[in-house]
């Protein structure tokens, strides 16, 4: 760990960039990079890169070799003209190695018409940056680089190499970003990723599958829906008992740090139902598309087989669903839960600098939710996550506070010190 002189000139040095940083935030927030769209915010950031001397590489996944990856998550969406942008401050092979990860893309800002003010202005009002993705997470992307920028501002070129990584397509599983890289050779002896997680030091992560439930109907014309059978009508036991699965498993299920970090360990839910086209044709056909999480210790076979069961038990208690039973399809997020040892040495060089930076001692947390963290251990990688304090993430007004951004700047660079040590 760091002298309190070092220390002193590494936070000294990142609050004088402050102003630099709340600029450089307000301009990448300022750029829309929705899922899909990320290339023009990746060029801004492919341009801080090269300004801070780094040497720059902008990766586009590769589709085939992400694809064999377990970890795939098919989103879809194409990955031509989607970069990932790394850059690299060469160090010496024998010392530690840092990949310092944030995420560029963000989720929609839909409905945008109920935002009290313009959803990529990036203004600041009362200590808070807000706008789309300001807490998640442009703001631990530009602390990850003032981060490096302060250290060398001091005079403090870290030991060991550290790889500056803004990857595309976290919210959507993070295949084509984090994972493609790794699986690309840009990696390291550790991951810290900054996502907005109120500066503590998250070491776990919930398992995510996503499903889908089919249920057929009999279509009729308005005028005879006597006649017809309603789709909609027979989502609702199927919709009612996944909801009190998510209720059983929310008192029943505990993982305490989830239960520190998200208030609650697990969850199911109806994220969307489509069904019908016309007001006066009864719908044949209806699905809904749903989430559930899970915690270490439980298995997707044994979350697959517990959904699978839950709605056909609520099926057979419908003579329509007996005859016409429900299908459940898994897409998209298939993932399992991560956990990282606490006592690795390079976690607790972040626990020390957190706790260096808040002045107070700082949790150990887990997340109920998916995180790129999950990806390290298959690369031989140990990984922790720290962030700033925002709100209203994936919501409307999101922000985030400047005041904590400047402290994830500060941890980042007292830990990259902490682990990679100074070069003579």
């Amino acid at each position: 760990m760091q002298s309190a002189e070092v220390k002193q000139r590494l936070f000294n040095a990142v609050d004088e960039l402050r102003p630099q940083l709340v600029q450089t935030l307000q301009e990448l927030v300022r750029i829309p990079s929705v899922v899909g769209d990320e290339a023009r915010a990746q060029q801004y950031i492919q341009k801080l890169y090269q300004d801070l001397g780094l040497t720059v590489e902008m990766v586009e996944p590769d589709m085939e070799a992400v694809r064999q990856h377990p970890g795939f998550i098919d989103t879809k969406v194409p990955y031509e003209g989607r970069p990932n942008v790394i850059g690299t401050l060469p160090g010496d092979e024998a010392a530690p190695s840092l990949v310092i990860n944030g995420h560029v893309d963000v989720v929609s800002v839909e409905p945008r018409n109920l935002w009290p003010r313009d959803p990529w202005s990036g203004e600041v009002e009362g200590g808070r940056l807000h706008g789309r993705g300001s807490a998640d997470m442009k703001s631990g992307l530009i602390a990850n680089y003032f981060a490096l920028k302060a250290a060398l501002k001091a005079g403090l070129r870290p030991k060991g190499m550290v790889r500056l990584m803004s990857v595309i397509d976290e919210e959507a599983g993070g295949a084509g970003g984090t994972l493609a890289c790794l699986l690309a050779g840009y990696r390291a002896d550790a991951l810290l990723i900054t996502e907005p997680h109120g500066m503590n030091v998250t070491i776990a992560n919930a398992g995510v599958n996503h499903f889908r439930v089919y249920l057929k109907g009999r279509s009729a014309h308005g005028g005879t829906s006597h006649l017809g059978v309603n789709a909609i009508g027979k989502v609702l036991p199927i919709y009612q008992a996944l909801a009190d699965l998510d209720e059983k498993r929310g008192r029943e299920v505990k993982y305490p740090l989830f239960e520190k970090g998200s208030g609650r360990s697990c969850h199911v839910t109806v994220g969307t139902l489509h069904a019908g086209d016309w007001p006066s044709t009864v719908p044949g056909d209806a699905v809904m598309e749903c989430r559930i999480s899970f915690v270490p210790g439980e298995t997707r076979e044994e979350i697959r087989a517990l959904v699978e069961n839950t709605v056909a038990q609520a099926a057979s208690t419908d003579p329509w669903l007996q005859e016409h039973p429900p299908k459940v399809e898994w897409f998209a997020w298939q993932t399992s839960p991560w956990q990282q040892d606490p006592e690795h040495h390079f976690v607790q060089a972040l626990m020390s600098a957190a706790v260096d930076v808040a002045g107070r001692p700082v949790d150990f947390i887990g997340r109920a939710s998916g995180l790129d963290s999950r990806f390290a251990p298959d690369f031989g990688m140990v990984a922790a996550c720290t962030g700033p304090k925002g709100a209203n993430i994936h919501g409307i007004d999101e922000y985030v506070e400047l005041d904590s951004v400047v402290d994830t700047a500060k941890v980042v660079a007292l830990a990259m010190l902490n682990w990679c040590g100074v070069a003579d």
